[in-house]
Order: C-alpha cells, then structure tokens, then sequence
C-alpha cells in the first residue's frame, strides 16, 4: 500500500505547513517590537544556541545522534549559513519595516524557490502550480497594500523591506537545498546539525554584539519574543519544514508562505494592533484559493 503511504505523507506535510506558516507569522509581529531594542546578531546568536540544545536533547531522547550523520559537515555549514543570514536579515529588516508589510516580502519564496528548486533539483512547477502561485502573490500584494491602489502602484520598497529580500533570497534557495544534501538522517538530527551550524556561524561573526549586550537590562519584549522565536518560530518551524520539504515538492512548501500575511494580520489583532480595512480579506481569499489549487493532488 505505498500508494496510500504517501497520500498520507503528503497530507502531514501539508499539516506540517498550516501550522508553520501560523508560527513564522508571530515572528514578524513579536520580532518588530523587539527588533530595535538589542541587535541582530546578539538576538539569533542566543537563539540559535538555545534551539541547537532544544533540538539536540529532543534528538538524543528520540532514538540519539548517530555517529554517520555528521558525514560530510559541510553540507550543514552550506545550510546553517543560508539560515542563520535569513534571520539575521529579517531582524535588520523589522528594526523599520511594518509587519504586514515585511511578511509580504516574505512571500515572494515560492516564486523564488520554484525557479531555484528547477536549478537545484530540476523540479518542474506545472502550470496548475505556476497560476495558483500568481494568484497567491496577487493575494499576498493585495494584503500588504491594504487593498489601497495608491499605495499599490507608488510601489515605494523602504529600506527595511529591501534588506529582508536579501534574507528572502536565502531562504528560497535552503528549501531546495534540503534534500540535494539530506542523506537519510532523521529530521531532528539533521536540524540539530543544521541549527548548530548556523550557532556557529553567526557567533563568529556577531560575537562582540553577544558580549557587548546589557543581557540583565533587557525590556520584558526581548525575552518574550526571544522565547517565541527560539522555540517556536526555530525549533518547530525548522523541523516542520525538514518534515514537509522530504515529503513536498519546493513549489508546495513554500505555497505555505502565501497564508503568512493574513496570519500575521490574526497576530496583530491578537496583539491589539488594530485591524485591517474590509477590503483586505478580499486578497485573503486570494491568498487561500492559491493554496487550494496547490493542494489539488497533482495526477
């Protein structure tokens, strides 16, 4: 019954995905009202450590490290880099970005991800996946302008938005990147593997921010959102993408990002931010008539 195995397979990558779209949205929302009050590199440094331990305890009680997972190290330095740079340049970006507006940002990957997953894996996206990812973006641009037209076409990107596409390129480029250089290893060992690299990575280069960091007088937001991030928006959301880029092909996975604008408006509500106009949950429509066109199953 393989067939069936993989339906299900498909089905928990799907899962996997609803729940870490919900997760990276509280990122933005927490992120930016923490992202001016310590650095970057200070902030992912602790996070990263933090979760490298997290996942490396859940991984020793599950079953261990394996000896000949740690094969060819470089691959989890290739992937710890590209990760540790897209938070770094997250963070940098929310320090003046809007959260809507970043998350928007965001969801340019799959459109990126699908032409780096055809170069990196030569995964062809059909034309079913191509017209749900424009409606997707369609969705996503209507979210971020708020459904106002002048904003929409005075397409202004500020600084902050600029920044955190670079970090977005890196991100499209890990998802394919994922199963050209997994070799079998479960996915808490291979995102151990990964998280530590990127700890390592991002302490060599942002060690003097980590020391030079008044850690005793931070405000409360700090810490709050460090928590979130680190086990939830890093330990769950790197092992649910490991989880659904095994069993999903690149395009799909990140289909998942179109939904992170309309969770990250649920957040701002949540947070009292305010609420968005009417007219943007038109564009969230959008956003989820895209999803369900990616989730048709390919015949």
């Amino acid at each position: 019954m393989p067939h069936n195995a993989t339906a299900n397979d498909r089905r928990n990558g799907h899962l996997a995905m609803l729940t870490f779209s919900c997760l990276v949205a509280g990122s933005f929302s927490l992120g930016s009202m923490a992202a001016n009050e310590i650095t970057p590199l200070a902030l992912n440094g602790v996070r990263f450590v933090a979760a490298a331990i997290f996942v490396g305890i859940m991984a020793m009680a599950t079953g261990g490290i394996p000896r000949e997972a740690a094969r060819q190290p470089w691959r989890y330095l290739v992937l710890g880099g590209i990760f540790a740079l897209y938070f770094v340049m997250m963070f940098v970006g929310l320090k003046t970005a809007e959260p809507v507006s970043a998350s928007a940002v965001f969801t340019l990957t799959p459109l990126l991800a699908a032409g780096f997953g055809y170069l990196i894996m030569r995964q062809i996206t059909t034309r079913r996946i191509a017209i749900a990812l424009a409606i997707g973006a369609a969705g996503a641009l209507w979210v971020i302008f708020r459904a106002d037209i002048h904003a929409l076409l005075a397409f202004h990107v500020g600084r902050g938005e600029a920044l955190y596409f670079i970090g977005v390129v890196a991100h499209a480029i890990y998802t394919p990147l994922v199963p050209r250089l997994h070799r079998g290893e479960r996915t808490l060992v291979f995102t151990f593997f990964v998280l530590s690299s990127a700890s390592l990575v991002i302490l060599l280069v942002g060690w003097k921010d980590v020391l030079a960091t008044d850690w005793a007088h931070l405000p409360a937001i700090v810490w709050i959102a460090l928590g979130y991030i680190t086990v939830f928006a890093t330990t769950t959301t790197a092992t649910l993408l490991a989880y659904a880029s095994v069993r999903l092909a690149a395009a799909k996975v990140m289909a998942y990002t179109y939904l992170v604008p309309s969770w990250v408006i649920v957040w701002e509500i949540a947070l009292g931010h305010g609420t968005p106009p009417v007219l943007v949950f038109g564009g969230i429509g959008l956003t989820i008539l895209a999803l369900y066109l990616l989730l048709k199953h390919e015949t």
